[in-house]
């Protein structure tokens, strides 16, 4: 055994498992690779514990103390050992063991669990710590310790009663009785021996029924088999035992076809598989001999349990299965994950996936699957939302972009969630149910709000995924998935997220907006192929989305959507529109939400009290033609200043095209005022001042422009009228096809998510 080696003979190692009350495996420092060290099964000098019970047998009195003492004191702890004494004839090494600075079996025999063997000296040599011994095994002797009891039938109760084995012999146990007495009841047990890092054998507490439980959701590597016909595993323990080990004899029931070839390879050995060994050693140096908590998941055709382990880490307790895929030895497997709740199962499919892309261990030859995901990690910026396109899609101003560049307004479709289709009016496609309100939802709550955004992959979408592109090449589409933090999360209050929130000291800090809308129920997670890129935040996700299941809330709900009847009058007749004016000046001021920008001065309108949309333009202002200089600046502004806020109109007429002509202010503010103070709009004198609303503060907003010279008065030169190609009905048919290939484009974002 390779171990630091001190002065006189001394060795360190730590204590991978105790087979009896005076016996010891102890293991040499773990290797970087997680490879097995070193190790070497020792019998404690000069003392004999009782004995365990062998296969059919019965413990002696006080055995299963003894072990018991044994274990709670050395087990996972660095020991100091020295050979003191070898039996040839057996092959055993007789050590003097140490922890810290006390003689381990100095401790082991003044609580009475074992006694003095003076024969254990050899050739004439004296123990230095033989007198000691003597001693301290009269003094419990005297007090009634351990194996020295005075009490009356303690040596019997010290017996155990072990039922019959389940081992080898599904017989002996009742798996479908157990599981249904004790499903998802965390059961107290002791790991006896690990086969493979996926299967344990366990002594279940307090009945001491010893049973083989599959580690639920994984499969570690095999460890192979040697040449061996007939075995059923049982275990027996006695310091007797040649090397103190844990023996088996093994008898497995063999069909006929598998004796055949049984026969033809007995004298063959399978080789264990890559890594079999190493997450072996993984399991036995975190449970082996350890008190566990068993939680049984299921059972499978052959009676074998299936169940969850967990394990003592200083003040917590940790799921073995987790760690193993997390460490790379053990692999995700459905048909015993299935057995188990949805939270863990993702917890495990997720590891996975990371050691996956970590290629650790048995991953390390692993070749992804073909997938049309990209990654664009670490293009993270922050910036205020401008409009909400869809539940999971939203436009965000980068703050670092100049204004007015191609990248100021970015489109970020959320990663990992697909919310409820908006449709397609082309195609005549109605809003799927909940779609309104999820958008809504977002409206109030993003826009105008700052947000970090931390971009994570890219996709690409085009004909062969049955999606038609309204603009860029015809057959394909690269589209944006990230995810998006609020800032200040004043307006989420009430909504429940988890506290998952990217690292400390990233950009990013908040509200994740992805997880809130799941865990309101207003959208679902994407099931990923197995190597596709995801949500950096996949797991919090699939939490808040079983919330939203157990809650019952928005799409899971059993109750029926709500249903909200719009009329769209942007694409409908003149007369139709003409029609609803009267409903619309029924009151001087309505409350409505800008859907759109079509021009600087002209947007559509949703109008929630009368249940229309509505084409509006301000009465008396316009901005220059799509054609003409400055009429992006126009709409830009518009849209940063209106785009998707509450405001309040005052309509006036309908003009021959169905276009509503008004007022419109935000916040109390007259936007037209905002238009001609920015030099980006001029009066109509031909409209007539006096039908307008503040209209003595336009012209003072236009006045002031052209002083400034700004924008479209640049070269204004007082006295003389600068053409301005107003709006006419063709240029007005153009806005409403360009909304409508907008709002195709945005649904383009949710049918994306379908193709996940």
């Amino acid at each position: 055994m390779t171990a630091a080696a001190a002065p006189s003979g001394w060795y360190k190692g730590r204590v991978k498992a105790v087979p009896s009350g005076d016996s010891l495996v102890i293991m040499a420092a773990q290797k970087a690779d997680l490879s097995p060290p070193p190790e070497k099964t020792i019998t404690l000098s000069y003392i004999i514990a009782p004995r365990l019970a062998r296969r059919g047998g019965i413990d002696e009195p006080f055995a299963w103390d003894s072990r018991e003492y044994l274990r709670k004191l050395c087990i996972g702890k660095e020991v100091s050992f020295r050979a003191d004494y070898t039996v040839s004839s057996i092959g055993r090494e007789f050590c003097s063991v140490f922890l810290q600075d006390k003689n381990v079996a100095s401790m082991v025999v003044a609580e009475g669990w074992a006694k003095v063997r003076e024969q254990g000296q050899q050739k004439g040599e004296a123990s230095p710590f033989l007198a000691e011994f003597l001693r301290l095994e009269e003094q419990a002797k005297q007090q009634g310790l351990g194996r020295w009891s005075k009490l009356p039938g303690a040596s019997e109760a010290s017996i155990r009663k072990l039922p019959p084995s389940a081992v080898g012999d599904p017989s002996n146990l009742d798996a479908m009785g157990l599981l249904a007495a004790n499903k998802g009841r965390p059961m107290q047990g002791i790991v006896e021996q690990v086969r493979d890092g996926s299967t344990v054998r366990v002594y279940l507490l307090p009945e001491f029924q010893f049973v083989q439980v599959f580690v639920a959701g994984i499969q570690a590597p095999s460890m192979g088999r040697r040449a061996v016909a007939d075995s059923v595993f049982e275990p027996e323990t006695s310091s007797d035992e040649p090397n103190g080990e844990v023996s088996a004899k093994i008898r497995v029931p063999l069909t006929s076809a598998q004796r055949v070839a049984a026969s033809s390879a007995s004298s063959t050995e399978i080789a264990p598989d890559p890594f079999g060994k190493e997450a072996k050693h993984f399991t036995e140096t975190r449970v082996l001999n350890r008190d566990v908590r068993i939680v049984l998941e299921g059972v499978d055709k052959f009676s074998n349990l299936i169940g969850s382990v967990y394990y003592p880490d200083g003040d917590s307790a940790k799921d073995l299965a987790l760690e193993l895929v997390q460490n790379g030895l053990a692999k995700f497997v459905d048909w015993s994950a299935n057995m188990m709740e949805e939270d863990a199962k993702r917890r495990l499919k997720s590891a996975e996936l990371q050691a996956k892309k970590e290629r650790l261990r048995i991953w390390t030859n692993y070749v992804p699957p073909a997938t049309n995901s990209k990654a664009i990690h670490n293009q993270n910026f922050t910036g205020k939302v401008v409009e909400v396109v869809s539940g999971d899609c939203i436009i965000v101003a980068d703050d670092a972009a100049p204004y007015g560049s191609p990248l100021a307004e970015r489109r970020v479709n959320l990663s990992s969630i697909r919310c409820p289709r908006m449709g397609n009016p082309r195609r005549d496609e109605k809003p799927a149910p909940y779609a309104r309100e999820v958008k809504e939802f977002l409206r109030t709550r993003l826009i105008g709000r700052q947000v970090n955004v931390s971009m994570e992959y890219s996709r690409k979408v085009g004909m062969a995924d049955g999606v038609v592109a309204t603009a860029g090449p015809a057959d394909s589409r690269i589209m944006d998935f990230g995810s998006v933090f609020l800032v200040s999360p004043s307006n989420v209050e009430g909504d429940v997220v988890s506290s998952t929130l990217p690292t400390a000291g990233s950009q990013q800090a908040g509200v994740n907006i992805a997880e809130l809308l799941v865990g309101r129920g207003f959208g679902t997670v994407v099931k990923h192929r197995d190597f596709e890129e995801r949500s950096n935040y996949y797991d919090a996700l699939l939490a808040a989305e079983s919330r939203a299941i157990a809650g019952k809330k928005g799409i899971h709900s059993a109750k029926d959507p709500p249903v909200m009847h719009i009329t769209d009058l942007v694409t409908a007749s003149a007369k139709k529109a003409k029609d609803f004016l009267p409903f619309l000046q029924r009151s001087r001021r309505l409350p409505a939400i800008v859907e759109y920008v079509l021009s600087g001065h002209r947007f559509k309108l949703l109008i929630s009290k009368e249940t229309c949309s509505i084409a509006f333009s301000f009465s008396g202002v316009r901005c220059p033609g799509r054609d003409e200089p400055y009429s992006d600046e126009a709409i830009a502004l518009m849209r940063r200043k209106i785009l998707q806020r509450d405001v309040e109109i005052e309509v006036e007429t309908v003009d021959r095209t169905g276009t509503f002509l008004g007022s419109l202010w935000e916040s109390k503010t007259n936007v037209a005022v905002v238009l001609l103070e920015a030099g980006l709009a001029k009066l109509q004198t031909t409209f007539g001042a006096d039908r307008m609303a503040d209209a003595h503060l336009l012209a003072k907003a236009e006045q002031s422009a052209k002083q400034q010279k700004l924008k479209i008065w640049e070269n204004y030169v007082e006295g003389q009228e600068i053409a301005n190609a107003s709006g006419n009905e063709n240029s007005r048919q153009k806005e409403v096809l360009q909304v409508l290939d907008h709002m195709h484009y945005d649904s383009l974002s949710v049918h994306m998510s379908l193709l996940s």
